[in-house]
C-alpha cells in the first residue's frame, strides 16, 4: 500500500462526506489507479460512485459520450477530452463531481507536440468543468502514473 496516496484518500473522503459529494472517475493513463486508490478506503462507498477506465478511443466515445470530432482534431491527450471525459463520467453516474485524466505514460508515444509524460486533468462538478491542468512530468512509467494520481486527488483537495 501506498501511504502518502492512501492518506490523499483518506483527506478526500473527509472532505467530500463533509459536503456530501460523491465523486467519479474517468482513467486513460492512470488505468484505474485513482479509482483503486480511493477505494483503499473503508467506506468509500458513501462519496464514490463509480470509476471509468477508457484507455482507448472507442471505450471513451462508447462510455463517456467523447465526440469522434473531438478525438480527431485534438487527441486523446488534451484539455477538449479530458472535459468531454469529466463530462460524460457525471452524466453517466450519480456523482457531482469528477476527475478525468489522459496523457502519456511512456516509455513510448510521446511526439515532439506531446512528449511522454503529457498528461491533461480535468476537475468537474456537475454539468461545469471547473479547473483543467496540463503537466508535463519525469520519470519512468510508473513514477508519471503515480504523480498523476497524487495531482489528481490534491486538486480535489
Amino acid at each position: 500500500m501506498d501511504y502518502e496516496l492512501f492518506e490523499l484518500s483518506q483527506q478526500l473522503g473527509q472532505l467530500l462526506k463533509s459536503q456530501n459529494k460523491i465523486i467519479t472517475t474517468a482513467e486513460s493513463c492512470t488505468g484505474g489507479w485513482i479509482a483503486q486508490v480511493i477505494t483503499e478506503v473503508a467506506g468509500s462507498s458513501a462519496w464514490f460512485d463509480r470509476g471509468f477506465v477508457t484507455y482507448s478511443n472507442e471505450s471513451k466515445i462508447t462510455m463517456l459520450g467523447v465526440k469522434s470530432a473531438t478525438l480527431d482534431t485534438y487527441g486523446a491527450v488534451s484539455s477538449e477530452t479530458v472535459t468531454e471525459m469529466a463530462n460524460g463520467a457525471l452524466i453517466n453516474s450519480n456523482a457531482n463531481c469528477a476527475i478525468a485524466v489522459s496523457g502519456i505514460a511512456g516509455p513510448t508515444g510521446g511526439t515532439d507536440d506531446k512528449p511522454v509524460g503529457t498528461v491533461f486533468i480535468a476537475w468537474a462538478n456537475k454539468n461545469q468543468v471547473s479547473r483543467i491542468l496540463q503537466v508535463r512530468l519525469n520519470g519512468n512509467r510508473y513514477d508519471i502514473r503515480r504523480e498523476v494520481v497524487k495531482i489528481a486527488i490534491k486538486g480535489v483537495i
